[in-house]
């Protein structure tokens, strides 16, 4: 990683860069559900690795990914 790369995103980056909506990630927050992410003042940031830890632990399984 480079010293000037971003380690977070904000809601609006996340919704931008991995395709959802902002409101999904509202309600997933209002719920305590979804990403973990952090409250600095009032503003949310996610972490892009724990972003990513839970984007792609929600596979969802079709007939040709299981195995015979």
């Amino acid at each position: 990683m480079r010293a000037n790369e971003r380690q977070t995103l904000t809601p609006q980056e996340a919704a931008e860069r991995y395709g959802l909506s902002v409101g999904t990630l509202a309600n997933l927050r209002c719920n305590k559900q979804g990403p973990r992410f952090y409250k600095v003042g009032r503003k949310c940031l996610y972490r892009i690795s724990e972003f990513e830890t839970w984007l792609y632990s929600q596979p969802v399984k079709t007939i040709d990914s299981v195995e015979a």
